[in-house]
């Protein structure tokens, strides 16, 4: 992105030599000659960066700081000042502005400050951009939904919800399949009655038939009092079945008949309970292998099986992982009492590059320890766990036909280096060119040491 630069100075050949200098390194500048007019642009005309001397008439640069700080939080700020101000534009930076610099200038330092300063802000705004994109999606029960691939679930999800059909839903371990039956449950007209939910693989047999079934007083040791089971406390609503493969053939017989006749009793009882529930089930088992090795009853599986919805594995969808971290950071770095954190571009590319065999499950984890284990606001490298940071030796790349071969050497370059965690020479060991032509593709290509493009 190219980033808007805002120079506020009543002294001209400063201003006009700012302005000259920001240019040719590739940003867009505008110019105020005075604080009122400097004010006036900052609040209209939505700049990236300020540059603000703290002497000027009428509107000094330290009324300019505590109007963009409380109304623009988050836009850096850099104040030029001369050697016998420097107490106060301290005090600016104890206000909230970024730095501060001295006249005459160091134009290289400056240059590099602001250079700082617009990677801040860029983090921010990509902080910003994935807040509202979060916000949105809470409109699907916080379902992210980036990828082209979940948009495709989503898209299954909304057509199928209104209805009473029961669905199945599949997917590896940890994909997000009960995020799912949210969903469906809460974009039905049931949204307002209860989504009960009973994890099979964690019950036996009798337990389980006792949990969805409920029981009579004395109907077994232990049943010392009548209980309801979960598809009476889902009358009217939604029932979800996790790990619907790991039941027992007796609870599978009792499950088809509640599924076909909206009936049932309880264990132990001969009265028969009427019940209007919609069914969701999820595995991460093939229920078509179980019905053929016997392990699963056919008639129950294309009852469950009217819709089916396939969740894909994290490393098939990897444009919700930002959206995912930034959620998780949230929610672990308010739960930890620190501040909503930062992440580093190097952390960025490893949780990006990393494959998840444990799908967002192990993400959410890496993300927690993460929170636990920074010391400062950023998340950095090594506050991730070993694994995710050693990216695998053989992960492929791959790009459609057609594309253009200076794209694939870009991306080529960008992820090795990325990999390589910066390392030049590695880099270009990997790649099988020279150094020199290692940093002619980078400056061509506009590729920093992290492996991101730059403007």
């Amino acid at each position: 992105m190219k980033f808007k630069i805002l120079v506020i100075d009543d002294e001209k050949n400063i201003r006009e030599g700012l302005q000259i200098a920001l240019e040719d390194d590739g940003y867009d500048v505008i110019t105020a000659a005075d604080g009122a007019d400097g004010l006036h642009k900052a609040m209209y005309d939505s700049p990236d960066l300020i540059i603000t001397d703290l002497r000027m008439p009428e509107v000094s640069g330290e009324k300019i700081i505590h109007e963009v700080i409380s109304k623009m939080p988050g836009l850096p700020v850099i104040v030029l000042t001369g050697h016998g101000t420097i107490e106060t534009a301290v005090a600016a930076m104890q206000a909230g502005a970024y730095d501060f610099l001295t006249k005459p200038l160091d134009l290289d330092h400056l240059l590099l400050l602001v250079k700082r300063a617009l990677k801040n802000r860029e983090l921010v705004l990509k902080h910003r951009e994935l807040e509202q994109e979060l916000n949105q999606n809470r409109a699907t029960k916080n379902v992210v939904v980036k990828s082209p691939a979940m948009q495709s679930v989503m898209a299954v999800v909304k057509k199928v919800a209104p209805s009473r059909a029961s669905v199945l839903i599949t997917g590896e371990s940890g994909v997000g399949k009960e995020v799912i039956a949210d969903a469906l449950h809460n974009l039905s007209e049931r949204y307002d009655k209860p989504l009960i939910k009973v994890h099979c693989a964690a019950l036996s047999e009798t337990l389980l038939e006792s949990e969805l079934f409920g029981h009579e007083k004395g109907a077994f040791t232990g049943a010392v009092s009548t209980k309801r089971g979960r598809f009476e406390l889902a009358d009217g609503g939604t029932i979800f079945l996790d790990e619907i493969g790991e039941i027992d053939q007796n609870v599978q017989i009792k499950l088809l008949r509640v599924i076909q006749e909206r009936q049932f009793e309880r264990v132990g009882g001969e009265k028969t309970i009427q019940v209007d529930v919609r069914i969701i089930a999820a595995t991460n088992r093939d229920l078509k292998a179980e019905v053929e090795k016997g392990n699963f009853r056919e008639d129950l599986f294309y009852r469950l099986n009217v819709v089916h919805i396939d969740v894909p594995p994290l490393k098939d969808r990897k444009e919700d992982i930002p959206l995912l971290v930034y959620s998780f950071i949230k929610e672990f770095s308010a739960e930890n009492g620190k501040p909503a954190l930062q992440l580093d571009r190097k952390a960025r590319n490893a949780l990006y590059a990393y494959d998840w065999p444990g799908n967002i499950r192990e993400l959410k984890n890496c993300i927690e320890s993460a929170v636990v284990m920074s010391s400062g606001n950023t998340i950095q490298l090594n506050d991730l766990p070993a694994e995710v940071t050693q990216t695998s030796e053989g992960k492929n790349l791959c790009f459609p036909l057609g594309t253009k071969f200076a794209d694939v050497e870009k991306e080529l370059i960008a992820q090795t280096l990325a990999w390589q965690r910066g390392n030049k020479t590695k880099t270009a060991d990997v790649l099988g060119i020279g150094r020199k032509t290692l940093h002619r593709k980078l400056e061509e290509y506009k590729i920093d040491c992290d492996g991101e493009t730059t403007t």
